[in-house]
């Protein structure tokens, strides 16, 4: 069925207000929408796959909203409310709860959440129909101190928040404003299952649902949990992530899965792909006819970068909004810095997350009203943010991953149908080897299995402060709500109960007695209560995003340091680089120049500095690592071109892998000089150890491997 095909047994789920809104906004409802919609008005907890721009977020909410507005599909305690039944939590309680991994694409959701909520009130306001207006908010790091009591006092229907500050709310005395919700809204729920920060989401989710039984005496249904993604593989893993379990204190009894229904809409997206090599022979980059740097400088390093900046400049001038993706902040700063040098014009700007909230905010507006051709980012725009109509993603080097690249890429065209264009530049010819694998995975739409991780420790202990904050409980509800979260789902009595009499202050050794223990454990009662400073320890260490040690930059409001009272944010720098930055230095940040005027303890202070050259800042631990499914496919290609004939070889790779003829021909050059090197090239069967003598005559050795960064 064609999603321009719209008929009333497609939308007859919805008050008519909100299918009339439907119908006059939108041809029809997309594959995605189709598949969810039927799923989640019927209750269920749902997993939704769909490519990139397929509606997946309008198909989790508007089933919600009408909902909220019209009180259809409402379970029996909620109708009780409305007939005047108040419960434990008072009469205001968040009813649908979205959790976003950034905040950028919190508040692009709420943006993008105003449509459907004006526009169906105005048209039930028009037709005569019934309803309550919804309100919505966004909660997160950046919101502040006064509207996070305004929203304590009064509550929205609609909570936009991170990870993070769901665990912060679960944790304060505000925690009875969730005592309601009904729909949780997991979105990109891919980036949060193989890491810890996921595990540590799941867990405060389970607690989300022990308050809510605790404040409904036990007499509601588990939350409506729906998670949205373009990339996710298996989806039986995320499945059942996302669902949690029922569980007992007894840890001889299995967990039971909740059910979670699989939304599949299709994996892939129609990309128009182009692995674009700037140079004859990238073997050969002195001899590229482009000159690279002054005359007066003496002989330079050879480099593609001075065939890369002018074809760059080329594409982003021939067309309307572009984006470039890059793997590191240092390399976004350098190369929006290079790119207007050779522009001799500002078309470019440089968006990654050391830079300020607002700074990032207006260089994303400029790209959104076409007043900025182009924009250089990190990962901090690889998700689903709404950047316009963006019809040009460049990639410089291979993604970190295929699940990257198609988020990447997918920014393109990101409508509903429309074709996503991307251009991938490689650095070098290893490098050429790594797109080459890549562009054949993401155009079949294979992104790499994710796995969440089993018994984190360190997420267990910081949860169970946190749980026993304010209030005591038992052990055994302890232990029974950490097992319904999937990451503790197998966790043992004993390691439980070992991490717990850590906590308490039951050390393993002597060398430990001056650790402060963090909760009261009475092994008589089994009651765990917290101990003075409980809960401002556990707000204090929220979340697992590592303290990366990075120093604010912040502008000075005079002309010296006397004047540092509260500046404005600039951004952020590593600590090593502030280490070797004086008062007085210049660097660049975010594409302009700021003098120093002070370094305090964790803070540098600024000054602008227009037009003055600076040192480009840099940021350690930016390296991408490489998934070893990524690694697997860079391996069997090199395998797979070694063993055919030449002309076969360069067939497939123009045909399968999006090459160009020079591209190919660049790449199998490669891989024979490797193979009459050491005879045989590395692959995801054969690892190479390399032994030769350097330039001063010592002898080096290399291992050779497709496996890691």
């Amino acid at each position: 069925m064609s999603a321009s095909t719209l008929t009333s047994h497609e939308l007859e789920i919805l008050h008519p207000a909100t299918r009339s809104w439907f119908s006059q906004v939108f041809d029809g409802p997309t594959a995605a929408q189709l598949a969810a919609w039927p799923e989640i008005s019927a209750g269920h907890s749902t997993l939704l796959l769909a490519p990139t721009g397929s509606g997946k977020t309008l198909a989790a909410f508007l089933i919600a909203i009408d909902r909220l507005m019209f009180g259809r599909n409402q379970s029996p305690r909620n109708k009780r409310q409305k007939t005047g039944e108040s419960t434990k939590p008072g009469s205001q309680s968040v009813r649908v709860l979205y959790i976003s991994p950034l905040k950028a694409l919190g508040v692009d959701v709420e943006r993008n959440l105003k449509a459907p909520l004006v526009g169906i009130r105005a048209i039930a306001e028009r037709e005569g129909h019934q309803h309550r207006a919804v309100d919505l908010a966004v909660r997160s790091g950046d919101t502040p101190s006064a509207e996070r009591n305004r929203l304590a006092r009064k509550p929205p229907e609609i909570l936009i928040t991170t990870p993070e500050s769901l665990y912060l709310l679960l944790t304060s005395k505000s925690r009875d404003i969730l005592a309601g919700v009904e729909t949780v809204i997991v979105d990109e729920i891919h980036s949060l299952v193989n890491n810890k920060r996921g595990a540590h989401l799941f867990v405060t989710l389970e607690r989300l649902e022990q308050l809510r039984l605790q404040r409904h005496d036990g007499r509601c249904q588990p939350m409506q949990r729906i998670g949205l993604s373009a990339t996710q593989r298996p989806l039986d893993e995320v499945a059942r992530l996302l669902g949690g379990a029922t569980a007992t204190a007894d840890a001889n009894d299995p967990v039971q899965p909740r059910k979670v229904v699989v939304a599949e809409a299709g994996r892939r997206k129609t990309l128009d792909l182009t692995i674009e090599v700037p140079v004859e022979d990238m073997a050969r980059l002195d001899e590229s006819p482009i000159p690279s740097g002054s005359a007066a400088a003496g002989p330079s390093v050879p480099s593609i970068w001075p065939a890369i900046h002018p074809r760059l400049v080329e594409l982003i001038r021939s067309h309307r909004s572009t984006m470039i993706f890059v793997n590191s902040r240092r390399l976004a700063e350098r190369l929006a810095t290079s790119i207007n040098e050779t522009a001799e014009a500002e078309i470019a700007l440089a968006h990654h997350g050391s830079i300020a909230k607002d700074t990032r905010l207006q260089i994303e507006d400029r790209l959104k009203r076409g007043q900025l051709p182009a924009i250089v980012a990190t990962s901090s725009l690889e998700l689903g943010i709404d950047m316009g109509a963006v019809d040009l993603v460049i990639q410089i080097e291979a993604p970190p991953s295929i699940a990257s690249g198609l988020q990447r890429v997918g920014r393109a065209g990101h409508q509903v149908d429309a074709e996503s264009k991307g251009i991938v530049f490689p650095k070098y010819r290893g490098d050429l080897l790594a797109c080459s694998a890549a562009a054949e995975r993401m155009m079949a739409g294979e992104v790499e299995e994710t796995f969440y991780p089993r018994n984190p420790i360190d997420v267990l202990a910081q949860q169970l402060v946190a749980m026993v904050a304010l209030e005591a409980q038992h052990v055994d509800d302890l232990y029974t709500t950490i097992r319904r979260a999937a990451p503790f789902a197998d966790l043992t009595r004993g390691t439980f109960e070992s991490v717990l009499e850590l906590l308490a202050g039951r050390y393993p050794s002597d060398e430990f007695v001056e650790l402060r223990p963090r909760v009261r454990w009475d092994r008589i009662t089994g009651q765990v209560a917290p101990r003075r400073g409980t809960q401002r320890l556990a707000v204090l260490n929220a979340g697992t995003i590592a303290d990366r040690g990075l120093y604010g930059v912040f502008l000075a409001d005079g002309d010296g340091p006397d004047s540092q009272t509260g500046g404005k944010r600039v951004g952020e720098l590593d600590e090593e680089m502030v280490f070797e930055t004086r008062p007085g230095d210049v660097f660049l940040l975010g594409a302009s120049s700021w003098r120093v005027l002070d370094i305090t303890r964790d803070r540098v202070w600024v000054t602008p500095a227009p037009g003055e050259p600076g040192r480009m800042p840099f940021w350690r631990g930016d390296g991408p690592g490489r998934p070893v499914e990524f690694g697997r496919a860079i391996g069997a290609l090199t395998r797979k071109l070694s063993a055919q004939p030449r002309e076969r070889a360069e067939a497939d790779l123009v045909s399968k892998h999006a090459l160009g003829m020079n591209a190919a021909k660049n790449l199998l050059n490669y891989l024979q000089e490797q193979v009459e090197a050491t005879e045989v090239a590395p692959s995801d069967k054969t690892i190479v150890v390399e032994c030769f003598v350097d330039e001063i005559g010592d002898w080096r050795v290399a291992i050779l491997s497709p496996f890691g960064a």
